[in-house]
């Protein structure tokens, strides 16, 4: 079971990066954008993915390395999304096999 103050940290990053994605477009939404602006903007969560992966790169922690190895297997063969949710279920599963 997931501790309540585990969950509201959980939440609480996950509304602040919606948040600064969702307002970054309200501010800019009456403007023109180039295509390079766009392309920068829709790479934003990518940089921001990799903020949090980082520190894994140096764990000595087993479970860790093996789910960072499959997330960056899955990076070569699928979207985002499915990468993000991939890594995620590695981690998790490792996780709790390995103790």
């Amino acid at each position: 079971m997931i501790d309540f103050w585990n969950l509201l940290a959980i939440l609480a990053m996950a509304t602040a990066t919606y948040m600064t994605r969702a307002l970054g477009y309200l501010a800019l939404r009456n403007r023109n954008l180039g295509e390079r602006t766009i392309t920068i903007m829709e790479a934003a969560p990518g940089c921001v993915l990799i903020s949090v992966i980082a520190p894994h790169f140096v764990t000595r922690n087993p479970a860790d390395l093996a789910a960072l190895v499959v997330t960056l297997l899955a990076a070569t063969r699928f979207s985002m999304l499915p990468t993000v949710l991939i890594g995620i279920a590695t981690a998790g599963l490792l996780r709790h096999f390995t103790g």
